[in-house]
C-alpha cells in the first residue's frame, strides 16, 4: 500500500509530464486515485488532487466522455470519503465539463446522473446544488420551461431545510430565468427573496457580485439608469478585489452604457481611464468609447457603425444590445425630426437620403412616430411623401376617433368579465 508521501509525489510526477506526455500524466494520476492507497486525510488529499489534475487534463484534451465516465468510476472512492468532500469533487468536475466547449447536451446528461445517484445515496446536499447547475444549464440552452420547473421544485425542498445560502443562489437563478422571459414583476419578486436571504446571513463576495449585477440589470430594463450605475459600481468593485477579470469588464461595460442612456456619454472616457478601468483595457471598452462617441455627435450613422464594427462585444450581449438598440431608435427619431422641421411636404426619399438610411426603414419608422403622437402628419405612400401638420387641431377628429374606440374597447372588456362571472 502506498503511503500519503508516495501518493504525493506520484501526483507531481504526474504533474511534469503533463505538457509532454499527456497520456503518461493520465496513467500516473489514474493510478493514485484507484490504486492501493491508504485512507488516511494526508492519502485522501493527495487523491483529491490527483483527481482536481486529471479532471482539468481531461478539460485540456477536450475529452469531456472521460470526465463523465470519470465520475462514475469515482462513486466507490465516494463511499470512503466524507459527503462534504465527495460533494466538492462533483460540483468541481462539472464546473471543469463546463468549461469544455460543444458539450452542452453532455452536461445536462451528467447533472441528470449524479441527481438520480445522490437521490438513491440519499446526498440531499449535493442532489440540491447539482439540481441547481441543472437548472441554470437549461437557462444557457433556453429551455425555460424545464429551469422553471426544476427550480419551483428546489425552491419548495430547499424552504423547508432553511438552507438561506442555497436558497440565495436558487432566487437569482429564478430572477434570472423570469428576466429572460421578460416576466419583470417576477423576475423582481424573485431577487427581493434572494436579497431577503441575503439579509440574514454572511453572503461571499462572488455571490453578492452576482446580486449587485442581476438588481442593476432590473433597474436598467426599468430605465433606472442612476440606480443601475450604483448597482454595476458595486458589482464591479468587488470583481476588481476578487481579480475576476471577465466579470469585472461585462461590469464597466454596464456602467458606461448606464452612463450612455442617462445622457452623461462624456463621463465615459474619464471611467476607462481611471484606475480601476486601465486595468481592463481592449475591444470592449473601445466599443463603449466609439458609441460614447457617436451619441455625444448625435449621430445615428456612426452609431450604427460602431455596434457592426464591435458585434461580438456589443451585439452578441442581450443586456447590451437591448439597451443601446434603444438608444439607436431614440437617436433615429431625433435624426428624423430634426430634418422634417422645416417641412409641411417632403419627399420620404429625401428623408432617407438625408440621415443615410434605407427608404423601408425610415418610412416603417415615420409611421410609428406618427401611430405614438412624437409629430402630427400623415404619410402618402402612393406620392411617397410626408405631409406635416403645423396645428395639432388639425387633427383633432382623429383623436376623438381613438377615443371612442379606446372607451369603447374598456365597454367590451367590462361586459367580457361580467359575463365570464356569470358562466362561472
Amino acid at each position: 500500500m502506498a503511503s500519503a508521501e508516495e501518493l504525493v509525489k506520484k501526483v507531481e510526477a504526474g504533474a511534469e509530464v503533463e505538457d509532454s506526455k499527456p497520456q503518461e500524466a493520465v496513467a500516473t494520476y489514474r493510478d493514485v486515485i484507484f490504486g492501493a492507497g491508504g485512507s488516511d486525510g494526508d492519502s485522501i488529499k493527495a487523491k483529491e488532487s490527483a483527481i482536481d489534475k486529471l479532471s482539468k487534463l481531461y478539460a485540456k484534451l477536450e475529452d469531456a466522455p472521460a470526465l463523465r465516465t470519470l465520475l462514475t468510476e469515482l462513486r466507490p472512492l465516494f463511499a470512503t470519503v466524507p459527503k462534504a468532500k465527495t460533494a466538492k469533487i462533483v460540483r468541481n468536475i462539472i464546473d471543469i465539463l463546463a468549461g469544455v466547449p460543444g458539450f452542452d447536451d453532455l452536461q445536462v446528461e451528467l447533472c441528470k446522473e449524479q441527481v438520480a445517484w445522490a437521490r438513491t445515496e440519499k446526498r440531499t446536499f449535493l442532489r440540491h446544488r447539482v439540481e441547481l447547475r441543472l437548472s441554470g444549464l437549461y437557462l444557457d440552452m433556453k429551455a425555460f420551461q424545464d429551469a422553471l420547473k426544476l427550480i419551483g421544485h428546489l425552491a419548495f425542498e430547499v424552504k423547508k431545510l432553511d438552507d438561506k445560502l442555497l436558497l440565495v443562489d436558487i432566487h437569482l437563478l429564478e430572477s434570472k430565468i423570469h428576466y429572460a422571459l421578460r416576466n419583470m414583476p417576477k423576475a423582481k419578486a424573485a431577487l427581493t427573496a434572494a436579497r431577503t436571504n441575503a439579509n440574514a446571513i454572511y453572503v461571499p463576495p462572488s455571490l453578492q457580485c452576482v446580486i449587485d449585477l442581476q438588481s442593476g440589470i432590473l433597474h436598467a430594463e426599468e430605465k433606472d439608469y442612476k440606480t443601475a450605475y450604483s448597482y454595476f459600481f458595486e458589482a464591479f468593485e468587488q470583481l476588481n478585489n476578487l481579480d475576476d477579470s471577465a466579470r469585472a469588464v461585462a461590469a464597466l461595460k454596464y456602467m458606461l452604457m448606464c452612463k450612455v442612456m442617462c445622457n452623461q456619454a462624456e463621463d465615459v472616457a474619464s471611467l476607462i481611464s481611471s484606475k480601476g478601468g486601465l486595468k481592463h483595457q481592449g475591444e470592449t471598452l473601445d466599443a463603449m468609447k466609439a458609441v460614447a462617441a457617436a451619441y455625444t455627435k448625435r449621430s445615428l450613422k456612426d452609431l450604427q457603425a460602431t455596434l457592426t464594427s464591435y458585434e461580438a462585444q456589443l451585439g452578441d450581449d442581450p443586456i447590451i444590445a437591448a439597451h443601446l438598440g434603444a438608444l439607436q431608435d431614440s437617436l433615429m427619431e431625433q435624426n428624423l425630426l430634426r430634418v422634417i422641421e422645416p417641412f409641411s411636404t417632403v419627399e420620404i426619399a429625401h428623408v432617407a437620403k438625408l440621415i443615410d438610411l434605407p427608404l423601408a426603414e425610415v418610412e416603417t419608422k415615420l409611421s410609428q412616430m406618427i401611430l405614438d403622437g412624437k409629430f402630427e402628419g400623415i404619410l402618402d405612400q402612393g406620392a411617397g411623401c410626408l405631409i406635416v401638420y403645423d396645428d395639432k387641431e388639425q387633427n383633432a377628429v382623429y383623436k376623438a376617433t381613438l377615443d371612442t374606440i379606446a372607451n369603447m374597447d374598456r365597454v367590451v372588456d367590462s361586459l367580457t368579465a361580467k359575463s365570464s362571472k356569470i358562466v362561472a
